[in-house]
């Protein structure tokens, strides 16, 4: 028994035996193709990566060297020369409205002096009017007092006194005189005077009369 081998340990069952116990080896082509496609995905990755921080650098510096879009806010498309100049247009345009409103404040300041002066010569025309009118009102009633003294004067007197002194009288006193006495007086001394100046006095009686009349 000792001294034979058996089936199993045949050489050629041995190696079988071996084979089996060993780890199966895999294929060479395609472990080469799974190492290519992981080496082709991380070229690609690193690829886009690449791509992709390029495409941001150059869009970067496309924000950076693009011009400004100009606005519709006026503040933005106005330079400091343009500000500078409207500030001294303002200015100007300031000093001769200044300018002006003093004109207009000199004029006024006149023109108020001058209403001033004139309703003072008004007031003072007024009063010098006021008293004219007094003087005249006065000097009216002194008149017709003395005319009234006179015309009773005359009355009192007797025709032969009073005759003469209507015959020398300017014609238009006599009338006046006799127009303001009694009628019997004047009647009296008219019968005295000659006819042509008893005439003459009743012409200008009867013309004093149509007058007043109208």
């Amino acid at each position: 028994m000792f001294g034979k081998k058996t089936a199993s340990e045949k050489p050629g069952a041995k190696q079988k035996d071996d084979k089996a116990k060993a780890p199966k080896a895999g294929n060479p082509t395609k472990a080469r193709r799974g190492t290519l496609l992981i080496l082709a995905a991380f070229l690609m990755g690193s690829g886009f990566i690449r791509v992709g921080i390029g495409a941001e650098s150059a869009m970067a510096q496309s924000d950076e060297t693009a011009p400004e879009t100009p606005s519709n806010s006026a503040p933005e498309c106005i330079t400091q020369a343009g500000v500078l100049s409207m500030l001294d247009e303002l200015n100007a345009r300031a000093s001769k409205l200044d300018e002006r409103e003093a004109l207009l404040g000199n004029r006024q300041a006149a023109i108020d002096m001058a209403e001033s002066q004139l309703t003072k010569q008004i007031e003072e025309m007024q009063v010098a009017e006021a008293e004219l009118a007094r003087t005249v009102e006065i000097a009216d009633r002194g008149a017709t007092d003395d005319v009234a003294r006179l015309v009773t004067l005359y009355e009192n007197m007797k025709p032969k006194q009073a005759v003469p002194l209507f015959e020398t009288m300017a014609p238009e006193f006599a009338a006046g005189f006799l127009a303001q006495m009694e009628p019997a007086s004047a009647a009296a001394i008219m019968a005295g005077l000659t006819p042509d100046t008893a005439y003459t006095i009743s012409v200008m009686m009867a013309g004093r009369n149509a007058q007043a009349q109208k």
